[in-house]
């Protein structure tokens, strides 16, 4: 059944507002794929806390116009597409996508937004091979954590030292 002008609008309203506040829309087609892969998928997604909604190329055409990214081609793009959209975590749907790419193919990265600049397919990948934000932030504290320990084990061995020094005298003295 064909929408109308009015449901059109609403979704192009909805999608926008999904997009704006977002910090990574990755474009993906997703011809062939089944209703069960198409769930995994969503519930994958879900988990991430990240958006994922398929979406007419004329109405994503439309919508990243009107946001100001004039230089994503969606015409160009193959395939039935769908948006991955993220507002906490730039690489999350990236790495979902990745991840899920490789049990499915009919999955491939289109493009993307990631904070305001419009990337390849290629550039796509590559933050999929990115660390989450969460791994990036244990290393940090562990590189932080690091020349702290081995300053505590140093002065602990030096006590260590003198308390075994100080056992030793008290045993010869008895």
């Amino acid at each position: 059944m064909a929408k109308s002008k009015q449901q059109k609008s609403e979704a192009v309203q909805e999608l926008q507002a999904k997009l704006k506040g977002a910090k990574s829309v990755i474009i993906a087609s997703q011809d062939g794929l089944t209703v069960n892969a198409g769930r995994e998928l969503r519930r994958a997604c879900i988990a991430q806390n990240v958006g994922f909604t398929s979406v007419k190329k004329t109405l994503l055409k439309k919508v990243l116009h009107e946001l100001g990214f004039k230089t994503a081609d969606v015409a160009a793009m193959a395939g039935s597409l769908a948006v991955a959209i993220s507002a906490e975590d730039e690489v999350a749907p990236a790495k979902i996508l990745k991840d899920f790419a490789k049990k499915h193919e009919q999955v491939a990265f289109r493009g993307g937004i990631v904070n305001g600049l419009v990337i390849t397919a290629e550039a796509v990948k590559g933050l999929a091979d990115l660390p989450s934000k969460l791994e990036l932030l244990a290393k940090m504290v562990g590189s932080m954590q690091a020349p702290i320990s081995g300053f505590v084990r140093v002065l602990s061995g030096n006590l260590r030292g003198l308390v075994t020094v100080l056992s030793a005298i008290k045993d010869k003295k008895q």
